[in-house]
């Protein structure tokens, strides 16, 4: 079986830099479709933090249908929900913890567990849809995720106490980092960004984004961004070393305590696409016990790309190929795209 995963696509963003609803980059995933089984939506498909939820699935619904439309009959989609949709899934969860159910992971969570999941789950018909959450499994030894838990170990638990929300020490379940999610940089930022004019809302949210690829929490990059009035671009360099540093050892920690028993494990999140051409790849595995392969993103962040050409590990468009008995691999699916077209703000919601 073929199975192409992709995350991050962040449809309905007012910033409109969602590049998938750009008709280039749109086709370029779809022709992408052609030869798979099955496609993995592995988090953050429409972005409902920005409180905004009826826009953002209106710009997220036409993408939906293309999907379907190419797979057709026959082929699946997984949806897997992240950071930024976890609302399509909360009443499942919450209906889950009243029945004192653990979700295990990779639970099957019905369609009509909200309407917008429902909304979804129907524009991608014909295709078969599934839900999972908080993982899949696509294969012996490979287990895909958002990512999203990895923000509970970014800091000391005297930090994350407060602001993230603290998981037991050692042994861990997928119940106790949702009982852990507390008020995450992304959920903050996601707030104040939709509560300010859109002259200041939308830099938060851009330096918030670049925050998050790098691992960082948003509140001291937003510090830096007000103090100095501007906010100068940032290197791929910089941004690699925060991943190495903390973003690939926080997602390690979390396969480890979930105590996930697969030498694969592909997640996304951080937006950086990877390990790909130049990456070293034993950063990829920080303690030996799990491969590890990042989807990317379908965001293009002018801050960092301006200027910047593919292969780029921050470049739209990223995906990994999991075929059976081979190693998965990352992928740029628009990195023939011209960045001008990229660039270009899509239809931004009112």
């Amino acid at each position: 079986m073929r199975t192409l995963v992709i995350s991050d696509l962040h449809l309905g963003t007012r910033s409109g830099h969602d590049v998938l609803r750009r008709p280039v980059a749109l086709h370029a995933l779809l022709n992408a479709l052609q030869d798979v089984d099955r496609l993995v939506l592995l988090g953050d498909t429409v972005e409902l933090l920005e409180g905004r939820p009826k826009p953002a699935l209106r710009a997220t619904l036409p993408v939906m249908r293309a999907i379907g439309a190419r797979l057709g009959r026959g082929r699946e989609v997984v949806v897997v929900v992240g950071n930024h949709d976890h609302a399509l899934v909360r009443p499942w969860l919450r209906t889950q913890r009243v029945r004192r159910r653990r979700i295990g992971l990779a639970a099957r969570v019905p369609v009509s567990s909200s309407a917008g999941l429902k909304a979804i789950a129907d524009a991608l018909k014909p295709a078969r849809v599934q839900v999972r959450y908080p993982g899949v499994w696509l294969g012996d030894g490979v287990w895909a995720t958002h990512g999203h838990y990895l923000d509970r170990h970014l800091f000391p638990s005297t930090s994350t106490g407060l602001l993230l929300g603290r998981v037991p020490e050692g042994r861990a379940s997928a119940d106790d980092y949702e009982r852990a999610a507390g008020a995450s940089a992304a959920a903050m930022q996601g707030l104040v960004a939709a509560t300010l004019p859109g002259l200041l809302g939308e830099p938060l949210d851009r330096a918030a984004g670049l925050a998050r690829s790098a691992s960082l929490t948003m509140l001291p990059f937003a510090a830096r961004l007000f103090g100095a009035g501007t906010l100068a671009p940032l290197s791929a360099g910089a941004l690699g070393f925060q991943f190495r540093r903390a973003g690939l050892p926080a997602m390690a920690e979390v396969a480890v305590r979930l105590n996930v028993k697969a030498e694969h494990v592909i997640f996304g999140h951080l937006h950086r696409a990877g390990p790909r051409d130049g990456d070293h790849v034993p950063d990829w595995m920080p303690r030996e016990r799990h491969r590890f392969t990042n989807s990317g993103c379908w965001v293009y962040e002018p801050l960092l790309l301006a200027g910047a050409h593919p292969p780029h590990p921050y470049w739209p468009g990223g995906a990994v190929l999991v075929e059976d008995g081979r190693a998965p691999v990352a992928l740029g699916l628009l990195d023939e795209v011209d960045e001008v077209v990229l660039r270009r703000p899509g239809r931004r919601r009112s």
